[in-house]
């Protein structure tokens, strides 16, 4: 099998080609370099643009007519960032994926995989989702989520498409073979300011402490990025099982990718001091803009569908992530201090 992958150089989008890879599964990466990185494309078919350019997607195509699916990873994901740059967030995020699942049609790719959020969520009160759950997403990033959820739907039910929405939690961790991890120097999400605050010697800080959880922190369920890739490769073995394409069946659906287990960020630093077999201490702060108390993932019917479930703990990720973290440089050689995915 061959499948296309838009953002194929960045975070996620590079493990899951690494994952394909070891599954025989042939990646076909497509990436501005915006934000990904040119050192993940080493080895692999790579080609160079933005997602919203017909004439690239077009060319990937006529050197690959047998791409059989497309795993569409590309977005801007940055929570803040989207709060402060909403316009820009959606060009990115809905615009160009429009103009994407645009090219895809016309060049008969009918499997698309898009790589969705848990951000657009309206968590319960014990802050669990599962796929049921109200849609109502607190950040201009989530909407954008759920815009190309919706948009996706409309598609599929009146064109030669079917949709399978993943909806990731939060992605932590490295590589466990260390061939890619975060990119970023500075990583916005709670994991990559401890490891920032470690290196530094300053306490981390703990932004917003006033939710409604067992400890007042936020609540997230941190999956492993690589068992995150592991379940794109189910995804893509079990696509025609889950959406047939008949005519009485649904053409797009939705799957939750988490751990099941709720994490506050507290919890988190408590794990990650067990790991390190240090102390790093922790200051309290205000909200960031758009944080949310966030949620944890009710994953029946990834396992259900996908015969997928976590093979890796949160300690795994935290211990992958820190063996990541001095090499990075080396193999990143220049890579700027900006954001990565999640909080």
């Amino acid at each position: 099998m061959k499948i296309l992958i838009s953002g194929g150089a960045g975070y996620i989008g590079s493990t899951i080609a690494s994952a394909c890879l070891d599954a025989g599964i042939t990646p076909v990466l497509l990436d501005s370099l915006i934000t990904g990185r040119r050192e993940y494309t080493e080895g692999r078919l790579f080609y160079e643009g933005d997602i919203a350019d017909g004439t690239v997607v077009d060319h990937i195509f006529a050197e690959h007519p047998d791409i059989e699916a497309a795993v569409h990873c590309a977005a801007l994901t940055v929570v803040p960032d989207s709060v402060s740059d909403p316009l820009g967030y959606y060009i990115a995020n809905v615009t160009k994926s429009l103009s994407f699942v645009t090219h895809l049609l016309r060049n008969r790719c009918g499997r698309l995989i898009f790589s969705s959020s848990a951000s657009l969520y309206e968590p319960g009160e014990d802050f669990s989702v599962d796929e049921t759950s109200p849609i109502s997403p607190q950040s201009p990033y989530g909407r954008t989520k759920a815009h190309c959820e919706a948009l996706f739907a409309d598609v599929s039910a009146a064109h030669p498409l079917r949709t399978l929405s993943l909806r990731y939690f939060n992605p932590i961790g490295a590589d466990p073979w260390m061939r890619t991890g975060l990119q970023y120097a500075r990583p916005s999400h709670a994991l990559g300011k401890m490891l920032e605050a470690r290196e530094a010697g300053t306490p981390f800080i703990v932004t917003g402490t006033d939710y409604a959880t067992r400890d007042g922190s936020g609540i997230r369920d941190y999956i492993h990025v690589w068992d995150l890739a592991a379940a794109h490769v189910q995804a893509l073995r079990n696509f025609d099982t889950i959406l047939t394409g008949a005519a009485d069946t649904p053409r797009s659906t939705a799957i939750n990718l988490g751990t099941g287990r709720g994490t506050t960020v507290f919890e988190l630093l408590d794990a990650f001091n067990e790991v390190t077999g240090a102390h790093l201490t922790s200051r309290e702060t205000g909200r960031r803009p758009g944080d949310v108390a966030g949620a944890y993932a009710r994953s029946e019917r990834a396992a259900e569908l996908l015969g997928w479930k976590p093979e890796f703990t949160l300690r795994d990720a935290i211990r992958h992530a820190l063996q990541w973290a001095p090499i990075r440089e080396g193999m990143l050689e220049g890579a700027a201090a900006q954001h990565c995915v999640g909080s």
